[in-house]
């Protein structure tokens, strides 16, 4: 009875660890699944009808999302996902009686129908295929080559969505803080055309008594202290006294102001150090 005893426990038990692992598994394909590309005018596509060669085809998706299949005609296929296009080839070869049991498959050659660009300060700028329904603009701005070293942190999607103009400003380092730990909900999904714009990085101007005068990257908060410390500080001639700040207001006009060491600049502006009278 004992011996009995255990081995139902040992048969529960095994049970039990069987249901859990069913379980993790059936709770992992849904995460493991990805959108599937969806063919758009323009593709270049290969349709194999098993054991039937003549029935091979390869061609363009037209701009009506139509292709001319032997025997079935005229069949849409823009907008569905290459199982479904598969699935709707063998169904209409089937039910036409042409073939009994049709197995298609289609292999995408090139793709043409679903295209976004990047433009701008981008190591690569031009246009990139969307090879999958879930590319997102961190998958686009890689293809890209990434931001170059004169590109600034904010860039401007835009495109269609619904219908209606979309346009939505991006700022790159918050795709990476601590809102990705939820998914980065900033990072988001590409469309057929759309446009990532990415600016030339904003530059404040340094001359008069310092070490190395010129044009400079402004980083994100960075003080006038740190402008002078970028340029290399000042010279024996430079003064603090006799720093000036040159900004272009909104009507065009150009203002002169004595900032603080902790002021921040703006883009466009002109740090001027005066020479010590003493």
């Amino acid at each position: 009875m004992r011996i009995s005893r255990l081995f139902l426990a040992a048969a529960l038990g095994l049970g039990a660890i069987g249901a859990q692992a069913q379980a993790g598994a059936s709770a992992a394909t849904p995460a493991a699944s990805t959108a599937e590309y969806r063919l758009g005018a323009g593709d270049v596509i290969r349709i194999v009808v098993y054991q039937n060669p003549d029935l091979t085809l390869e061609t363009r998706v037209s701009e009506t999302g139509v292709v001319s299949f032997p025997l079935l005609g005229n069949v849409r296929i823009g907008g569905l996902g290459v199982s479904a296009a598969e699935k709707l080839i063998a169904d209409g070869l089937k039910n036409g009686n042409f073939v009994k049991s049709p197995q298609v498959t289609l292999v995408l050659l090139q793709v043409k129908g679903n295209q976004a660009s990047v433009l701008g300060q981008v190591n690569r700028p031009g246009r990139y295929p969307i090879e999958t329904a879930d590319m997102r603009m961190t998958d686009l701005l890689a293809n890209a080559g990434g931001v170059a070293s004169t590109g600034a942190e904010i860039m401007v999607l835009s495109g269609t969505r619904a219908g209606k103009p979309f346009r939505m400003e991006i700022d790159l380092p918050s795709v990476f803080g601590p809102s990705a730990e939820q998914g980065r909900p900033n990072d988001v999904l590409i469309q057929n055309g759309d446009v990532l714009w990415v600016d030339r990085a904003p530059l404040v101007y340094i001359y008069g008594e310092v070490q190395r005068p010129g044009p400079m990257r402004i980083e994100r908060g960075m003080t006038v202290m740190q402008v002078l410390a970028a340029g290399g500080g000042l010279t024996q001639r430079g003064t603090e006294r006799g720093i000036r700040v040159h900004r272009k207001s909104a009507d065009g006009k150009v203002q002169v102001m004595q900032p603080g060491m902790d002021d921040g600049v703006k883009d466009g502006d002109v740090v001027y150090v005066k020479e010590s009278l003493f």
